[in-house]
């Protein structure tokens, strides 16, 4: 198979400097792509979308193998293992300390789980569905804090980002957000990964996986490094009828030293059903929960220590069609240089909000 010297590099990084497994892969997805009976797009567009899509399988089978892991030291602090498993950075001693009296053992909190999706993905649905089966058994458990056990014990936090940089391909997702790519490339970025892909999960801002597998995504919730539970409290009020402010204060149950949290606020909406008439996923009816409309920045912890409460305020935009009863809000905690999470929980919106 002959081919340019920019398609050759190409099918390098896919198939990791064999060109003859590259090749082969890639006409087994254009033979896949014909039979599909896609002739809206052109040879050349239908060629970079299948060289785009398979640099991203094939990165994230890599990085699938070598995702960073969270082990448990001797002493009981948690350390950050580098990508390759070589390198031990220690930096989870220096940014949080856990302090509990003896004998008593604090209530661990729940883990977050960050979905970037699409509508315009084909392999997203799948992954929506699984995000959707595990964010809804917590939600319901919310208030009880005795989740019950779908593939995990461990109690999670679900988001969902829909990302709109697939709606090239023919269907614009309705909720679409360059904010929510712009996260995803911090993600890229902070966790070394090769490239940007759909469907991702991110767990706990340090560990990520395609979010269709689901023995994947369990494996990492199990691993990921919990934080005691902080006492959160909120205020609302609706100044105008597309804002509303809230008032948060909280007692951390850990100390923050040598690096700063942001207290991040979200507002998700559920129950969203669509039906797709055009792109990848034409013909079929979409459902998305846990979609993420709203995030705001409340306030920002450095070297802060378990005796001071924390206070922080945001103003949360709303949208056409908002109702109470579709949405939650979560807050949770974030490093903003190496993007791990600390913890996160689910806030019940007021019935007037």
């Amino acid at each position: 198979m002959l081919c340019s010297p920019r398609l050759r590099s190409c099918l390098e990084k896919i198939a990791g400097s064999d060109l003859v497994v590259g090749c082969d892969r890639l006409l087994q997805f254009w033979a896949l792509e014909s039979l599909a009976g896609s002739k809206s797009r052109t040879p050349m567009t239908k060629l970079q979308t299948m060289i785009s899509r398979l640099c991203c399988f094939f990165s994230v089978g890599k990085t699938a193998g070598n995702v960073t892991k969270v082990s448990s030291a001797p002493n009981g602090d948690s350390q950050r293992v580098s990508r390759n498993d070589a390198k031990v950075v220690d930096e989870s001693r220096k940014v949080v300390t856990t302090e509990s009296k003896p004998g008593k053992v604090p209530i661990q909190g729940a883990v977050l789980v960050e979905l970037f999706t699409s509508q315009g993905c084909s392999s997203c649905p799948e992954a929506d569905l699984l995000i959707s089966k595990l964010g809804r058994r917590d939600a319901n458990d919310a208030t009880t804090h005795a989740p019950t056990s779908v593939a995990t014990d461990v109690p999670v936090v679900v988001l969902a980002y829909h990302v709109d940089y697939w709606d090239y391909l023919g269907w614009k997702d309705p909720f679409a957000n360059s904010l929510c790519g712009v996260r995803q490339r911090a993600y890229v970025q902070a966790l070394q990964q090769d490239s940007i892909y759909t469907p991702e999960v991110v767990i706990q801002g340090h560990a990520h996986c395609i979010g269709s597998n689901a023995e994947a995504v369990f494996s990492l919730i199990e691993a990921a490094s919990r934080f005691p539970a902080s006492d959160i409290r909120a205020s609302f009020s609706r100044p105008l009828p597309s804002v509303l402010e809230v008032s948060l204060s909280a007692n951390l149950k850990f100390r923050v030293d040598g690096c700063s949290l942001d207290m991040m606020v979200a507002i998700f909406e559920s129950g969203h059903v669509t039906d797709c008439s055009k792109g990848e996923n034409r013909g079929r009816v979409l459902t998305n929960d846990f979609v993420v409309r709203c995030l705001e920045k409340a306030c920002t912890l450095r070297d802060w220590s378990t005796k001071k409460s924390v206070k922080g305020e945001a103003k949360l935009g709303l949208w056409e069609g908002y109702s109470k009863a579709k949405c939650g809000m979560v807050v949770f905690f974030q490093n903003s240089s190496t993007m791990e999470v600390y913890g996160a929980q689910h806030i019940e919106l007021p019935k007037d909000a």
